[in-house]
This record gives C-alpha cells, structure tokens and sequence, in this order.
C-alpha cells in the first residue's frame, strides 16, 4: 500500500476529524501533520516533502491564501486543496489563479478523493517533464562544452606531440646521465602527462579514433583485475559478480577497459576509509518509457558494467554537474576532475549511456550500458614488437602543424640514416624536400 503525506492545514478539531474520515478511504496509507498558525506551517514545510497539502479558506489570524503564498515559496509542485464551506466562486477562481489546484466545499467531501488522485497524476507527470527537461540541457551543456574541449584538446595535442618527440631527440642525442639527458627525459615525461589529459579531453568530446571489435565485457573485467587489486589497495573488498550469459558488445576494448578503470579509482577516492566495491555484468533491455527520459539511447537490447561502492556517496548538485570536465570534489593534487567526464564520452561515443544512482553516506552505482550484438566475441591477439627495417620506398607526409611537421622529418630522416638491410652499407635519403613552396607535405626518397 502507497503512503500518501498529506498536510492539513484546519483549526476546527472536527472539520479534521472528518477530513481524516473521508482520505481513509482513499486505499492509501495516511501519513498526516495538521497546522493551523504561519509558524506551524513553516516548521511542517522544513520537516518533509509532503504529497498534498489541504487547507481550509479562513481561520482566524490566518487565510488560506497566505497559506499558499507560504507553500508555493517552499515548493511550486505540491497539490494545494482548499476545502472550505466559505470559499465563493469568485474567490475560488481567484485562488487558483495564485497557485491552488482545486477547491471543495465542505458540504461535499466526496469530490475530495478524485481531485487528489488527479492531482498526484498530474504532478508525477509534470515532475518527470521537468527532470526530461533538465536532463536534455544538461545533454546540451555537456555537447557544448564537449566541442570546445575536443578543439582545444585537438590543437594541443599536435603541440605535446611535437614537444615529446623533439624531447626524444634530443635525448638520443647526449649522453645518458648527463644533466642534459636528465633534462630531455623530464621533458618527455611531462610531455607524456599532459598527453593523457588531452586523450581524456578527446575521449570526452567523443573524438578518438577508436578500433571496435565485438568483445565480451567479462574479458575486460579479468583482465583489468590484476591491475585493479593493485591500484585500489588493500583496505577495499573488490567483488565481482559476472553474468555467464553475458552478451556480445561491438566496442574499442581499450576505451572500454579505461571506463571500467575511471569508475573503480573514483569509487576508491570515495571510500577513503575502506570499503565495499562491486564490479557487475549482465544482460538488460532498455525500454522506449525508460529511453524517453534519456533521449541519448535507443530502446533495445544492452550490456550492462556496473560500478557500486559503499562510499560517502553524491549529492544532487555534486551529480547535476559530476560529468563536467575538470569538475571534481577532490582535493587538487588528488584528481583533474576528468575520470568521470572521460568514462561519459566513451560511452556516449560507443552509443551507450551511464546511469547513476547515488544518496549521501550510502554510496554509488554508475551503470554503463553498451549496445548488445548477436555476432560471437573476438580474441584479443597480443601486439607483436618488430625491430624497425629499411626499405626502398617513398614516405608521403601530410601534417598541417608545422611544429609536428618538423619533428616528424627529423624523426623519419634519422631512421633512415639508421637503417640496416642484410648485406648492404647504411643507406641515407637522396633528398629531403617540400613537395612544393609552403606545402603542407614532406617527401622522402631513398
């Protein structure tokens, strides 16, 4: 049976009384509060969100209209009803133009029911309008503020590519253990972390160029746990519970495993006192009532990699902008703020969506649902690493960042000079020039 909080608002012992009669028989399971001074009123609307408030016109010392003037400050959603054996047309109009819903007369308490059922439909409906809503600008924002972070993250990504690689250079250049070399090796390796945070600034823009092959998301969980266990310490029970007839997913394994990653070192950071972590897999369907409100998402069969902690948990504002790049609750030399924002692209680019379910003090569930494949799951085939070998072609290099452009034919002239083929001296390029004035291309011949 649904409980039904319903405030009164009456200072006749008996008109209360008799509202109480008739809301019994309404099926719910009454939960009531009555007031009947401005004072009550304001204690009763911090106490509780109440489903319905009913009130009565005129009491002495206070009216029903400052009554609702009261409520709607409060809340601008609840259903008021005034019940009145007072209330004249006129008036009643007048009243719902400030805000009430309906109005009974006292003389027939029988209309009192059906307007509170319509008035609860009505108010669930305009709730989930309102969270709809807000759920399309929050797309919106993070679109947005998507574009601007890719272009940026596309520019200085071309930037840190040169950097490290003239860094690299420059290292092979000097000898190892000088102060110079030092320098090189220190160069890179900033190089290589300001890297990642434009890879992850990409990801969320949706930008990477991803590699899919249909996978099985249990693959990704074994594979990740030696690493897990090591990064999330000790002081953290890590339990998995893996569906066995988990379907197949069309996703870049890579980008997948670094969702999986984000969202477990984030439930860490929100368990710094130990905990619980549950890494979950299993089959759903995502309905078109459930799509409406995430309009990202088509109805249809979905895998789902869920991510639950017992940690301190998200409060509303922490979850309305959780998703942002750079946002973060973290102390600044413990998160950029782009884990989450990170996981949101992947998933987004892999026409997925995550679903987040949090309270304060009681911990997080993210879920990533992934679309579902009928076509059987590929092994991973581990990456071979050949020594580089010379040749006889001709190398065609297209950049438009001049500064990668350069690294690049520094790079590839070197190899070059380098190179050794079975039987034959060091070979060096013939001729190293622009295809043309100002050309955007490099061409090599050997």
């Amino acid at each position: 049976m649904a409980k039904l909080h319903v405030l009164i608002i009456e200072d006749s012992e008996l008109d209360f009384a008799l509202l109480l009669r008739t809301l019994r028989q309404s099926g719910y399971e009454l939960v009531n509060k009555r007031v009947e001074t401005a004072n009550d009123l304001q204690n009763a609307l911090c106490e509780r969100q109440w489903d319905c408030i009913i009130s009565d016109f005129s009491m002495p010392g206070f009216s029903g209209i400052s009554a609702l003037k009261m409520v709607r400050e409060k809340d601008s959603n609840v259903p008021f009803i005034f019940v009145s054996g007072t209330i004249g047309e006129d008036i009643a109009v007048d009243a719902m133009r400030t805000g009430a819903q309906d109005y009974v007369l006292k003389g027939n308490l029988a209309r009192l029911l059906p307007a509170i059922d319509r008035e609860l439909v009505d108010v669930k409906m305009r709730r989930e309008h309102k969270h709809s809503e807000q759920k399309l600008r929050q797309l919106e924002k993070f679109e947005a503020i998507g574009q601007l972070a890719g272009g940026i993250a596309h520019d200085f990504n071309n930037v840190i590519a040169a950097i490290m690689g003239w860094a690299e250079l420059g290292q092979e250049e000097v000898a190892e253990g000088s102060r110079a070399h030092k320098f090189f090796v220190q160069i890179r390796e900033q190089s290589e972390r300001a890297g990642r945070l434009t890879r992850q600034l990409l990801a969320y823009a949706r930008r990477q160029v991803l590699t899919p092959r249909n996978i099985n998301l249990n693959d990704i969980v074994g594979e990740a746990m030696a690493l897990l266990q090591r990064v999330i310490g000790e002081q953290i029970e890590v339990k998995t519970l893996l569906a066995s007839d988990l379907h197949t997913t069309k996703a870049d394994p890579a980008q997948v495993e670094q969702v999986l990653l984000n969202l477990c070192l984030n439930a860490r950071d929100a368990m710094p006192n130990g905990g619980r972590l549950v890494i979950e897999t299993r089959n759903t369907d995502l309905d078109e009532a459930y799509c409406l409100g995430n309009a990202s998402v088509s109805p249809g069969p979905y895998v789902q990699l869920s991510v639950s902690d017992s940690g301190v948990g998200m409060d509303a504002a922490t979850m309305e902008r959780m998703f942002e790049p750079f946002f973060t609750t973290k102390d600044k030399s413990k998160g950029t703020g782009l884990g989450l924002a990170t996981a949101f692209g992947i998933a987004k680019q892999h026409l997925g969506h995550i679903d987040v379910s949090s309270e304060v003090g009681k911990g997080s569930i993210f879920r990533v649902y992934l679309p579902a494949t009928e076509d059987s799951a590929e092994t991973r085939v581990p990456i071979e690493e050949a020594p580089v070998r010379g040749g006889t072609e001709t190398i065609l290099l297209a950049e438009d960042h001049e500064g990668l452009r350069e690294m690049s034919h520094e790079v590839l002239t070197g190899l070059a000079i380098r190179s050794f083929w079975p039987g034959t001296a060091v070979r060096r390029l013939r001729n190293s020039r622009p295809i043309r004035r100002n050309s955007r291309c490099w061409c090599w011949t050997s």
